[in-house]
């Protein structure tokens, strides 16, 4: 929206049309997200077992944003190089097309922010939440016997 405020396009259907576009692609680069961290979370509590840690937590969700880094910029890059000759462009059609690419080049330069740091900050922090709320797990049976327990799992 800053863009589209900088560049004073007011809201019409190709502008609507942009950010339709821009919202499925950084809803699916964050969804895809959320699963590279489930993921590396999934992998270390694994490998960890019962010594798994905020620490590891931590780290789970290091090693997951990392791997989605080349793959988002590659995303966002291939999309600003693609709508910036629509943004010069001068010819027939263009006082339309300027409108539309305004909202997809803003919008993926800040979901690029946002999916490489915000999500994984999110994602940490509610791991951290459940990791304080569910119990430590017991010597004789995991973590599945220690939510049994304390009433945490109905038969």
């Amino acid at each position: 929206m800053f863009l589209q405020y900088l560049l004073g396009y007011n809201f019409s259907v190709a502008v609507w049309v942009g950010y339709i576009a821009l919202f499925g692609t950084a809803i699916q680069t964050g969804i895809v997200m959320v699963v590279y961290l489930e993921e590396a979370l999934q992998k270390k509590r694994a490998a960890r077992g019962d010594k798994f840690s905020h620490a590891d937590l931590l780290q789970a969700v290091k090693d997951g944003a990392r791997l989605r880094l080349r793959p988002k910029v590659m995303t966002v890059a291939t999309c600003v190089a693609g709508l910036l000759p629509i943004m010069w462009s001068t010819s027939t059609g263009s006082e339309v097309m300027r409108p539309l690419a305004t909202p997809v080049i803003g919008g993926m330069l800040s979901s690029l922010v946002h999916i490489l740091i915000v999500t994984p900050v999110l994602f940490a922090w509610l791991r951290e939440r459940e990791m304080k709320r569910l119990p430590a797990p017991t010597a004789r049976g995991g973590l599945a016997e220690a939510l049994e327990d304390d009433n945490l799992v109905h038969a």
